[in-house]
């Protein structure tokens, strides 16, 4: 059962009720404790006012008992004691009258035959009563006792003690009390009855306030709300009652209608809106996810086979950095005709296309018959195909790829987010096979991108846990064999796992954006060492080498990093070398442009390292400004095997001594790759035949 409006409604009057209520009987319960209290301290009064008149009488008594009893104790006459004491011993509540000597021996105890006589008097209020030098009151539960000394002259003869019985007057005192009790219990009953009275009325008006709620507010809200299902569940033309009311409930019920009416006039251009991409016209990510799960509760039970391709198109942001978005635009509404064209033709009948944005397409495929991997594969292929053929924009031809990740429902997955999630892992897979290529979906896949997770998820604060560390291969000159400078390079001791190959846990911070804290980190690290080396070796001309991302340089606040990092340092510019990736300058060169001259007009020069293996080669040396290049390890490695290798490795010798810029040798491991490398000029080299990286302190020895 729903909880709607009348129902609150309800619940709170039922819980001021019981509120109200709470509060009435915490009153009577405080009532009735007041009532206690009340007898109580009348019960209290009642004992005192009591014990006080009769210590008054008591005291007078004995006074006036003890003066009478002078002479007869004194000429020890028992008659005219026991004539004394018989009168007071006769009155009401006295329990006993006793007459003793100084030294506290019964003299006369009342009786006829005097019983106890001579002897010692033992009772609890006895010594207080022999040692009493005036009149002595002690009481206990059952009597009240008054003891007063007999005196003539300065001799004292002994006492008198009168015992008053307490019964008589704790009986007076309860019947006192009770008949209190009644008379509050008839107050507290006629209370009661108003009470009552005025809750019985609090209900009634609960009652009525809830039903003008359920006429004037509840009714036509829920008018409205039965009409807004209607319109929830597609009938837009759902009738609204008219209103007449002139409140806000009639303007709420009228500007619903107006509502209605305005939702029926937009509701085909909202669909066509919500479900269509703007600019191919395609299917976009909610209309496919809704076909997607229709396609797979239809697939559930039956021999209808489902494989869903999610495409990506290769390298496609350097399109929108050369050309524009403009031609990106349209370089993706071409792209996007040939895919629809190839799904038609080899998707088979119910084949979907959709774009999800960006240069990312989704097919689903379907087969009642027939192999659905088989399909999808020739229909992977077809795209591959058609997506590599150039295309012409703006006069110029431009060539992009296209990577797939393949996966089938039911065999990969029982759910859409599931089923979408690893077709995005295969085509991350297909990247890293080397684009322009399609994968299916394995468990194997899950398996690597766990790891790939679990690593980024170790490197997270492995810098600051003190698992990273800087380690530097020296650079030589080899004119003179003369050590002129060092590559950092960052290594990974894992807690568990040893050491991790660079290779590795560079991609996941470069891709995981982890470089963007770890690239300044190491730039500071490498210039404290070097610093530290100039300060306390006195080697003035000694350089560090750092290494930067492409997405350190794609951030747009690298120059400012390092002139922090030179200004806190106090490193001259001229002593750091940043070496940057042929590939990283690709796609944003005047940016990029722009960066590099700032650096090298601060006096921090740039290198180019492994050149020769990006897209255009030699064409960066005259584009972008820098100081030199490193010629990547693959050519030197086979510089004394391959004419060809040693003959493009002379080239670009020849050609960046001829632009002024200085050439480093990486991977230079034997000795005559070394020689050769120095007949060709080659400036500066490193390798494992020269030095193996090393710590810090190991390097500042081989300089010492």
């Amino acid at each position: 059962m729903r909880y709607g409006l009348y129902a609150r409604s309800v619940t709170v009057l039922l819980a001021a009720m019981l509120i109200t209520l709470a509060v009435i009987v915490l009153i009577l319960q405080r009532q009735d404790e007041m009532r206690e209290e009340m007898l109580a301290h009348s019960r209290d009064s009642l004992h005192g006012l009591a014990f006080s008149r009769l210590r008054a009488h008591g005291e007078g008594q004995a006074e006036h008992l003890a003066a009478s009893l002078v002479n007869p104790l004194y000429y020890f006459d028992l008659d005219a004691i026991g004539a004394a004491i018989a009168h007071v011993q006769r009155q009401p509540d006295v329990d006993y009258v006793i007459v003793y000597s100084a030294a506290g021996e019964v003299i006369h105890d009342g009786s006829r035959d005097i019983a106890t006589y001579g002897q010692a008097m033992a009772d609890a209020f006895a010594p207080d009563a022999v040692a009493a030098d005036a009149v002595r009151v002690q009481s206990d539960e059952r009597v009240f006792d008054v003891a007063a000394p007999v005196w003539i002259g300065e001799e004292k003869l002994g006492g008198v003690r009168i015992g008053y019985s307490l019964a008589s007057v704790r009986a007076d005192e309860h019947r006192a009390t009770a008949a209190l009790r009644d008379s509050l219990l008839e107050i507290g009953r006629r209370h009661l009855q108003w009470v009552a009275l005025l809750l019985t009325a609090l209900v009634l008006l609960g009652v009525a306030m809830s039903f003008i709620v359920q006429r004037a507010l509840v009714r036509p809200i829920r008018q409205l709300a039965e009409a807004a299902r209607e319109i929830e569940a597609g009938n837009f033309s759902a009738e609204v009652p008219a209103s007449r009311r002139n409140d806000e409930v009639g303007d709420l019920m009228r500007g619903f209608r107006r509502m209605g009416e305005s939702i029926v006039r937009h509701d085909r251009d909202i669909r066509r809106m919500a479900y269509t991409d703007s600019l191919t016209g395609l299917a976009n990510r909610l209309a496919f996810r809704e076909i997607l799960d229709q396609r797979m509760i239809q697939s559930q039970g039956a021999a209808r086979r489902l494989a869903l391709l999610f495409t990506d198109i290769d390298d496609f942001k350097r399109v929108n950095d050369t050309l524009g978005h403009d031609a990106g635009d349209e370089v993706l509404m071409s792209f996007a005709e040939r895919i629809r064209t190839t799904v038609e033709r080899e998707g088979g009948d119910g084949a979907l296309l959709a774009r999800f944005g960006g240069d990312e397409f989704v097919v689903l495929v379907e087969a009642m018959e027939g192999d659905i991997r088989e399909i999808a594969s020739r229909l992977a292929g077809r795209l591959v195909e058609e997506v590599g053929r150039p295309i012409v924009i703006e006069q110029r031809q431009v060539f992009l790829g296209i990577s797939i990740g393949v996966t089938l429902f039911p065999e990969d997955a029982s759910g859409a987010t599931m089923l979408m999630k690893n077709a995005d892992i295969a085509m991350y897979q297909a990247k890293l096979a080397g684009k322009n290529c399609y994968r299916f979906y394995s468990r194997a896949m899950d398996q690597a991108v766990e790891r790939r997770v679990r690593m980024e998820q170790d490197l997270r604060g492995a810098w600051e846990r003190g698992e990273l560390s800087l380690v530097y291969q020296p650079v030589f000159r080899m004119a003179d064999n003369r050590l002129l400078g060092a590559e950092a390079l960052l290594r990974w001791k894992h807690p568990t796992q040893g050491m991790v190959a660079p290779s590795i846990f560079i991609e996941v911070a470069e891709q995981s954006g982890l470089i963007e804290t770890l690239g300044p980190a190491v730039l500071r690290a490498a210039c404290i060492d070097a610093t530290r080396w100039h300060r306390e070796l006195g080697h003035d001309e000694l350089f560090v080498a750092v290494n930067v991302s492409p997405r350190q340089l794609r951030a747009g606040n690298l120059a400012r990093q390092v002139e922090d990092v030179l200004r806190e340092t106090g490193m001259a510019p001229r002593r750091l070398h940043l070496e940057l990736t042929e590939t990283a300058v690709i796609g944003d060169e005047l940016h990029i442009s722009s960066l590099l001259a700032r650096l090298r007009t601060s006096g921090v020069q740039v290198w180019l390292d492994d050149f020769g293996t990006g897209f255009s080669g030699l064409s960066h040396l005259r584009r972008v400004p820098i100081d030199g290049v490193k010629i990547d390890r693959s050519f030197v490695a086979d510089v004394l095997r391959d004419p060809d290798d040693l003959a493009l490795t002379t080239a670009i010798i020849a050609m960046a001594h001829s632009l002024g810029m200085t050439v480093v040798a990486e991977g230079v491991e034997q000795e005559g790759q070394f020689e050769v490398l120095r007949e060709r000029g080659c400036d500066l080299a490193q390798g494992y035949w020269l030095g193996h990286p090393m710590s810090s302190q190991e390097l500042a020895r081989l300089i010492g």
